[in-house]
């Protein structure tokens, strides 16, 4: 079963168990996929969803922050909850220990990058990530790489 339709299954569910709050963030999700789905002109393959489902969740963090700032916690609580709800349909996120890993046998098959080459160090881990079906934040890729060029080599 294809991500769409696991979603739209779920909505089926959420409406008679009339969980209004999981209704309306499935919905908004459905509709992010089908608006993705129309510019492509074509359906969606599951990595593609997938992508959309990550940048939800970005804009979500984004949103939860700015919120906190704001003294907005009610408003805080409610986009981290909908952060749980979609990241129920993406495989689970790399650990810290798998992100370093990944990270270090990147820079050491590019023979000793240094902090210039960050960006091709960067594409080059995600591309690896992404490979291997593990979902990474590009913040903490790129926050791991710095660290790791930016140790002296021995």
């Amino acid at each position: 079963m294809s991500l769409i339709e696991q979603i739209q299954k779920d909505i089926t569910v959420t409406m008679k168990a009339r969980e209004e709050h999981r209704l309306s963030t499935l919905r908004m999700v459905k509709a992010a996929l089908k608006n993705r789905e129309i510019d492509k002109m074509a359906p969606l393959d599951d990595k593609e969803s997938q992508q959309v489902l990550t940048t939800l969740i970005k804009q979500r963090k984004e949103s939860a922050e700015a919120f906190l700032k704001g003294g907005r916690k009610e408003l805080a609580e409610k986009e981290t909850a909908e952060i749980a709800m979609i990241e129920a349909y993406l495989p689970k996120a790399a650990g810290a220990d798998e992100v370093v890993a990944g990270i270090r046998e990147t820079i050491a098959e590019m023979r000793s990058p240094t902090l210039k080459d960050m960006g091709a160090v960067m594409k080059n881990a995600m591309a690896r990530f992404s490979a291997a079906g593990m979902r990474v934040d590009g913040k903490v890729v790129s926050e791991i790489v710095k660290q790791e060029l930016g140790k002296p080599s021995a």
